[in-house]
C-alpha cells in the first residue's frame, strides 16, 4: 500500500515536471466576423447584383400577373351584379385558375432564387475560407476563430485584412457599389 502511494506521488511529480503551463503569449490568435465579410466583400456584392439581374424579368412577370389578377377581382366585385350568370361564373373560374397559377409561379420563383443564392454563396464561402487561411498564414496566426465569437478586440480582429485580400482576388470588383437590396419577393 505504501509502495503504491509512493509510486503515485513520484508519477504525479514527474508529470508536473514534464508538462509546462501554456501561456497565451505563446500563441497568436485572430478572429474573423464572417457576417461583415459577406457584407463587405466585392464577391458578395457581385453575386447580389448578378442574381438581381438574372431574376428581375421573372419578378416583373409575377408583379404583372398579380396586377392582372387584382384587376379581375376588382371587376368581379364591382360588376358582379350587372354580369350575366355565365359571364360571372367564367370570371370566377378565371380568377381561381389565375390565382392557382400565380401561386405556383411564385413558389417556383422562390425555389429557383433560393437555389441560385445557395449555389453562389457556396462559391463565395470557399473563397472566404481560402482568404482567411491565406491571411492567417501570412500573419503567422496559430488559431483563427469565426463562428461563436461573442467579442473580439480590434487587436485580434483580422476581418479587414481578409476583406482586403478578397478585394485583391481575380474577379473582384475594383470599387464595389453600395449594397443593393435583393429583388423583392412577389406578394401573395
Amino acid at each position: 500500500m505504501k509502495r503504491s502511494i509512493t509510486f503515485a506521488l513520484v508519477l504525479a511529480g514527474a508529470a508536473a515536471l514534464v508538462t509546462q503551463p501554456i501561456r497565451a503569449d505563446d500563441y497568436k490568435i485572430g478572429a474573423v466576423n464572417t457576417i461583415r465579410l459577406l457584407e463587405q466583400s466585392p464577391q458578395a456584392e457581385s453575386m447580389r447584383t448578378q442574381i438581381e439581374k438574372e431574376f428581375a424579368p421573372k419578378d416583373r412577370e409575377l408583379v404583372a400577373a398579380q396586377k392582372k389578377l387584382k384587376d379581375m377581382e376588382d371587376r368581379l366585385a364591382k360588376d358582379a351584379a350587372i354580369m350575366s350568370e355565365t359571364e360571372r361564373r367564367n370570371l370566377e373560374r378565371d380568377i381561381i385558375n389565375d390565382r392557382r397559377e400565380l401561386k405556383r409561379s411564385q413558389d417556383e420563383f422562390r425555389e429557383d432564387l433560393t437555389f441560385r443564392r445557395n449555389e453562389e454563396m457556396a462559391k463565395i464561402q470557399k473563397e472566404i475560407i481560402e482568404a482567411i487561411q491565406s491571411v492567417s498564414k501570412q500573419g503567422g496566426f496559430d488559431v483563427v476563430l469565426t463562428e461563436g465569437v461573442i467579442y473580439a478586440s480590434p487587436k485580434v480582429d483580422i476581418t479587414a485584412q481578409v476583406v482586403d485580400a478578397l478585394k485583391k482576388r481575380p474577379g473582384a470588383a475594383a470599387t464595389p457599389a453600395p449594397a443593393a437590396a435583393p429583388a423583392p419577393a412577389p406578394k401573395q
